[in-house]
């Protein structure tokens, strides 16, 4: 009578049991196993785990329970390390899209006269855990991202811009290397924002960030300094290498119109260059160089590259 309470009791859990014997043949599952496998018991029972399982990790695996043996000490395995080691069906076809269900593995010794005869493994179906925690997780990333990129530009913003020279500006010093920075600033913006309205506006700030993105190298990093001012960190590059990047972004922007509806819109910027000088001793340093180039170049006409005055370069 104790042994079929016993089965009633454990067929009626919402957790997956399965007994081993050492050599990894199945001795006992209950119904929870049974439904999601969707085996039966004459399919399953005195049958190696391997064959019943074959997408179980073997290697892997018998080095897992045989710790468990030699130890006598349980050992567990959770779905951030690996999602599933069962490739059982789960009833979240919508909420989820893993064709398995996400497992919580725990292995038990089982002990006759103080030696483990047996090894009970413990499945418990976390699906709806896993598939919130990654949604979670994505919408964590999300904010993550929203933080540190402008959002109409897609360029980084200020403060991360200046975070990322900040980090630039340190490693440059203590290895002596060289580093670059640009600073542009649209010519007459508020002039185009008058005439095509700040739609307009956004619209060529969209096209103008898209367009330098495009010229500039994996390692580069650029970010919208100001409304319509941005600014490139170009990490290993010396002054004569940021003027020709500099020189390249300003004949791009100015050779390509923006069509704004089914009117053409053309547009200019002025450029400052600076490089890192040994009497820097702040990234604050390098921007005013930069902001002071910048501004001769607007003074000086517009549409053109300005280089900083030359320094005591590292």
């Amino acid at each position: 009578m104790l042994d079929a309470l016993c089965s009633n009791i454990l067929n009626r859990l919402n957790t997956g049991i399965l007994i081993l014997d050492k050599d990894f043949n199945i001795l006992m599952w209950n119904r929870f196993l049974e439904v999601h496998a969707n085996k039966s018991d004459k399919q399953v029972i005195g049958k190696s785990i391997f064959a019943v399982f074959p997408e179980l990790p073997r290697k892997w695996f018998e080095r897992k329970l045989s710790s468990v043996i030699q130890l006598k000490s349980q050992s567990f395995c959770g779905w951030e390390q690996r999602h599933h080691l069962f490739e059982l069906s789960h009833s979240r076809p919508i909420t989820t899209d893993s064709d398995f269900m996400a497992q919580n593995c725990t292995f038990l010794p089982v002990e006759v006269e103080g030696e483990v005869e047996r090894i009970c493994i413990l499945i418990e179906d976390v699906t709806d855990v896993c598939h919130y925690q990654m949604q979670l997780n994505k919408v964590l990333q999300a904010l993550a991202l929203s933080n540190r990129i402008d959002g109409l530009t897609q360029a980084f913003n200020r403060k991360h811009w200046e975070e990322c020279l900040a980090a630039e500006f340190s490693r440059a010093r203590r290895y002596k290397q060289d580093l670059s920075l640009v600073m542009l600033d649209l010519d007459q913006f508020k002039l185009l924002n008058d005439t095509f309205g700040h739609q307009g506006g956004d619209k060529v700030l969209i096209e103008t960030a898209k367009a330098i993105n495009e010229l500039l190298r994996m390692g580069d990093l650029f970010g919208r300094y100001g409304g319509e001012e941005f600014a490139i960190i170009l990490p290993n590059t010396n002054l004569a290498g940021a003027e020709d990047v500099a020189e390249r972004i300003r004949q791009t922007i100015a050779n390509n119109a923006i069509d704004y509806k089914g009117r053409s819109v053309s547009v200019t910027v002025s450029i400052g260059v600076a490089v890192i000088d040994e009497q820097d001793s702040r990234y604050e340093d390098l921007i005013s160089h930069a902001d002071i180039a910048l501004y001769k170049a607007k003074n000086n006409g517009r549409n053109r590259v300005c280089v900083a005055e030359k320094r005591n370069i590292l």
